[in-house]
C-alpha cells in the first residue's frame, strides 16, 4: 500500500453533499483505503471564470495498491460519476480530485505530474493538507507542508474553516 493524498473541491450544487460523495466513492474503491480527511473549508475559486461561486475544499489520505496513473484515472471516473464537466479550465465543478503527492515519487510524465505542481502555491490546498501531513516533506522542495504553508501570503477572506468533523453522520436532536 502507498499513502497518498487527494485534494478535494466543489463549487456547483450541493457542495458538501458532493464533498461527502467524494470521501464515500474513493473509500469504495477496492484498491484504496481512506485513512483520514481534513476539516472543511471554503475558498475564494482561483483564476477561471469571474462569476463562479466559492469552493468547499478539504484534503484526504488514502492508502492504495494502484499505480499513479490507475489512481488518476480513478479520480477522474469518481469525477465524471459525479457530474464532472471539464469543459473550462479552472470553470466550476461538481467534483474536482486532484492527486497531489503518491509516496515519495517524483514524476514528470505527461499524463501525470507528481507532486501535483501547484499544490504548494495554493492556500487552499496546502492549509487541509497540513491538518493530516504537516511535518511530511514535500518531495521535490524539502520543506515540510507547514513551510509551504507559512510561506503563501494571506489574504483576508480568502480561506476560512467551515467544520472539523463534516464526514460524520450527524444524529437528530430531540
Amino acid at each position: 500500500m502507498v499513502r497518498c493524498f487527494v485534494a478535494l473541491g466543489s463549487n456547483l450544487g450541493d457542495r458538501l453533499q458532493h464533498m461527502k460523495d467524494a470521501v464515500t466513492a474513493i473509500g469504495k474503491e477496492p484498491s484504496c483505503a481512506v485513512s483520514a480527511v481534513s476539516a472543511l473549508y471554503e475558498t475564494a475559486p482561483v483564476g477561471g471564470p469571474e462569476d463562479q461561486g466559492p469552493f468547499l475544499n478539504a484534503a484526504m489520505e488514502i492508502e492504495t495498491t494502484l499505480k499513479p496513473g490507475e489512481l488518476l484515472r480513478t479520480l477522474h471516473r469518481i469525477e465524471a460519476e459525479h457530474g464532472r464537466e471539464r469543459v473550462i479550465p479552472w470553470g466550476p465543478r461538481t467534483m474536482d480530485l486532484d492527486l497531489l503527492l503518491y509516496g515519495d515519487i517524483v514524476s514528470d510524465e505527461a499524463e501525470l505530474t507528481l507532486p501535483h505542481p501547484r499544490m504548494h502555491q495554493r492556500r487552499f490546498v496546502m492549509a487541509p493538507l497540513c491538518d493530516l501531513a504537516v511535518d511530511l516533506k514535500h518531495p521535490r522542495t524539502g520543506y515540510t507542508m507547514k513551510q509551504h504553508l507559512d510561506m503563501l501570503p494571506e489574504e483576508a477572506g480568502e480561506l476560512s474553516r467551515v467544520a472539523s468533523d463534516w464526514t460524520e453522520p450527524r444524529e437528530e436532536r430531540a
